[in-house]
């Protein structure tokens, strides 16, 4: 018999021996799944290896004279039965003809418990046909179709939503009862907080859906992945509003705010656009052909890199802003507000160094022998980074939390009390200065000029002896 090689073009003759696909099924110990390494599927009975070490998975003739496997096994999977103690489920493919079947008793079932597993399908016949496997694969455990991977993270970002619920009823409230003092910066405080509430309840029924049907709603997960972009582009863009002293010694920010939001769109397209490949590579791994592999990894990879040389200026952009704002304050004694700069160059600098402390965690334990994090743990290290900008937020929420006095604070300057007291809080802030002079007794002398044009609506301050 013979059949048209569906690669070459050339024909081929084939042995009278019927193909098999073999499907195994198969538990992996944690006890190797910690390693570097992974698991040894020899030792699992999946597999043989050669004097040499090389690991042989095909029962082939040159196997089969290395004795690695016996002869009535020759174009079969090399299963240990000794040590294999998942499912094997052969199915027999005719030599010749057209032949469309379904996999029978389809359902492999374990009682190994909670672990990883993986499914092993192989065509070992040197002699035999290509044979075009199609459709899908389904895992579930017994919480449902969610690989268990991400059940704790699941329950993790459950108790991460209820938070965002209270931070956001928190801060609203307080906008609402100070709304006559309300600044800018408030606002895009609790956009932020609202779209970080929105990702996390469309996370959760993503990730619902998933487990009670065992597919996933394509519309709804990308609007949440669409919504965490937005998040992180007005996050930073955030950080440098609020490092360039708006709501601090600014009430607008110019022609600056243009720049902000045209990096912060940049950082939203082109992390929406990684994020997207990065899914398609993972989701349709199994049906790419390594051409179009190659090049979704390589839009990826560069994708990601633009994306971290627009997070190195946002990075670079708020240091600089908040050095300047600082130096500006310092020298116009402007204390208590330097006080509250002070405290968020605090917080990002407890910021970065948890972020540097934790990437370096995150390569010890994926480069150790023995890894740090248990197996399914894995999670950790992505919560761990969702903590840390939920930290940076609060605290800038917290600073920036709405009061009667808010606009005072941001739009009036500081002065130095004239008294007398020496007990080191001598700073006023007053916008309510009526009149020029009105106080004839208090000491201090008020000329409001709108005459000279060089002068026109300037107020000058002296007790007499300094002004």
């Amino acid at each position: 018999t013979s059949l048209d090689n569906s690669t070459g073009g050339e024909r081929r003759f084939l042995s009278s021996d019927d193909s098999v696909i073999d499907m195994v099924f198969f538990h992996e110990p944690s006890e190797c799944l910690k390693t570097s390494a992974g698991c040894d599927w020899t030792k699992l009975g999946v597999g043989s290896s050669d004097h040499l070490g090389n690991i042989r998975w095909c029962c082939s003739d040159d196997v089969v004279l290395l004795g690695l496997c016996e002869e009535s096994d020759r174009g079969r999977m090399i299963i240990n039965q000794a040590l294999f103690g998942g499912e094997h489920r052969p199915i027999i493919m005719p030599p010749t003809g057209n032949y469309i079947a379904p996999v029978k008793l389809p359902i492999m079932d374990t009682k190994e418990g909670t672990g990883q597993y993986s499914l092993v399908i192989a065509n070992c016949n040197d002699n035999g046909r290509n044979v075009m496997l199609d459709g899908s694969y389904i895992w579930k455990s017994k919480g449902g179709y969610l690989p268990g991977n991400l059940f704790d993270e699941w329950k993790f970002f459950t108790v991460f939503t209820l938070g965002y619920a209270g931070l956001l009823f928190w801060y609203g409230r307080s906008m609402s009862q100070n709304k006559d003092s309300t600044i800018g910066i408030q606002k895009w405080i609790l956009g932020t907080v609202i779209l970080g509430l929105i990702e996390l309840i469309f996370k959760g029924v993503d990730y619902m859906e998933w487990n009670q049907q065992g597919t996933r709603i394509n519309a709804v997960m990308y609007l949440w992945i669409v919504i965490g972009v937005l998040k992180g582009a007005i996050s930073r863009c955030l950080l440098v509003m609020v490092s360039l002293g708006w709501g601090v010694i600014r009430d607008t920010l110019g022609d600056q705010m243009k720049k902000i939001v045209l990096l912060g769109v940049m950082y939203s397209i082109f992390a929406f656009a990684r994020d997207v490949a990065e899914i398609i590579f993972v989701k349709e791994l199994q049906i790419l052909s390594l051409e179009q592999e190659e090049k979704i990894y390589d839009a990826f990879t560069i994708l990601t890199f633009i994306t971290a040389a627009i997070d190195v200026t946002f990075y670079m952009w708020i240091l600089d802003a908040l050095n300047s704002t600082m130096q500006y304050l310092e020298n116009m004694n402007q204390s208590m507000k330097l006080k509250r700069y002070l405290r968020l160059r605090l917080i990002l600098l407890m910021s970065i160094l948890f972020g540097i402390g934790w990437s370096v965690f995150g390569i010890v334990d994926a480069t150790m022998d023995d890894r740090i994090l248990s197996q399914g743990k894995e999670w950790v290290i992505r919560a761990m980074w969702d903590v840390n900008y939920t930290f940076v937020l609060v605290a800038i929420a917290l600073l920036w939390k709405p009061d009667p006095r808010a606009k005072e604070f941001a739009y009036v300057m500081e002065l130095p009390s004239l008294g007398d007291d020496d007990d080191g809080d001598d700073l006023v802030l007053d916008s309510q200065v009526g009149c020029p002079d009105d106080y004839e007794d208090d000491g201090v002398n008020v000329q409001y000029s709108d005459v000279v044009s060089a002068q026109d609506g300037r107020f000058t301050i002296d007790d007499g002896v300094a002004t």
